[in-house]
């Protein structure tokens, strides 16, 4: 009769089910962390927008013929500068300025457009959080629409 003397103890294929084990739980774990993940979209009705996505081409084009609007960031001053150019200077201009934060849709602010004698509108800027944002300028003359839309970083 044969004794278990042959026999050994091998640690490998309790390795193998420990490693498995261990690879299907960290693929459970990044599942479960992906699908809680906050996914938002960059606007809430995009697919309206993308619709009346022509309308808005023909709006940037306006503007550019005329020329652009100047958008400068004063990181001392904290300030935004919007300067529309002097073709402008005849029409008057009504519209909104909507400073745009891509990453958080909950930082987003809406301001009447409100320019001076030299059609420049100075906005406060010190409560905006560090980071890209996009100013969005929106208005009209009365006959036509017209849009801009500048990438500024504050520091």
């Amino acid at each position: 009769m044969e004794t278990d003397k042959n026999k050994k103890f091998t640690f490998w294929p309790y390795a193998i089910v420990i490693g498995l084990v261990s690879f299907m739980g960290y693929i459970v774990f990044f599942v479960i962390q992906a699908m809680n993940q906050d996914v938002d979209l960059v606007s809430k009705d995009y697919y309206a927008q993308e619709i009346a996505y022509q309308d808005q081409i023909d709006r940037v084009r306006r503007t550019q013929a005329l020329g652009d609007v100047m958008v400068n960031y004063n990181a001392e001053a904290g300030t935004i500068l919007l300067q529309l150019p002097a073709t402008y200077s005849e029409k008057k201009v009504s519209g909104t300025i909507t400073l745009f934060r891509p990453s958080d849709d909950k930082l987003d602010k809406q301001l009447p457009m409100a320019l001076g004698r030299d059609h420049s509108q100075l906005i406060e800027a010190e409560d905006l959080e560090k980071g890209l944002w996009k100013v969005r300028v929106n208005f009209s003359d009365g006959e036509e629409a017209y849009y801009s839309e500048k990438t500024i970083q504050i520091k």
